[in-house]
């Protein structure tokens, strides 16, 4: 959550932890693109985001990111474009869920080198593509609504829905028996 001046009051909200993200922008009409990077993990096209930085706006974290993340400077919305939600796998193996208010940035310039570079992939798409190729639902709605596009509903996935908590840790379990199964049967 954000004050008047958009500093973050912390990791909290409502008993959800919220992050900030970047969507990157640029071209307009039909040359309107945006710009998607792979998560380290997963692999899944997300937008940059990151948590909230002490002595940063909520949207100068969010530009912050857009550099770290796949090496972009421009000029970033003081407004959030809307939220999102999703569950973010935590270094202790839980999963929590987590809001992502969404800040437009309009690309001015690429760098060559920036810090997470050769950890992501990076895809400049149309906006249906980058709306119909992220996992959740909302940031689907959100691409699609701030290029002003529709989404055939042929083509439209279903929502698929990020595994709650429990489902994540069962199917921990299950790998590691599996795994373990492997060992004990040679």
């Amino acid at each position: 959550m954000t004050d008047a001046g958009g500093k973050q009051e912390g990791r909290k909200a409502g008993g959800k932890r919220r992050q900030v993200a970047a969507l990157p922008w640029r071209g307009e009409g039909e040359a309107l693109r945006i710009l998607l990077v792979s998560s380290r993990e997963t692999r899944r096209w997300v937008i940059p985001k990151g948590w909230p930085m002490k002595d940063k706006t909520n949207f100068a974290a969010a530009a912050q990111e857009a550099y770290e993340e796949a090496g972009l400077d421009g000029v970033i919305a003081e407004t959030a474009i809307g939220e999102y939600e999703y569950l973010k796998k935590l270094k202790s193996g839980a999963a929590r869920l987590v809001k992502v208010d969404v800040f437009p940035l309009r690309v001015t310039g690429e760098h060559d080198t920036w810090p997470e570079k050769g950890q992501r992939t990076l895809e400049w798409m149309t906006p249906v593509e980058a709306a119909l190729v992220v996992q959740e639902p909302a940031l689907r709605d959100l691409i699609a609504r701030f290029a002003g596009v529709e989404l055939p509903e042929e083509e439209r996935p279903a929502p698929h829905l990020a595994p709650t908590p429990v489902r994540v840790a069962f199917q921990r379990l299950r790998r590691r028996v599996t795994a373990l199964w492997g060992r004990y049967r040679r």
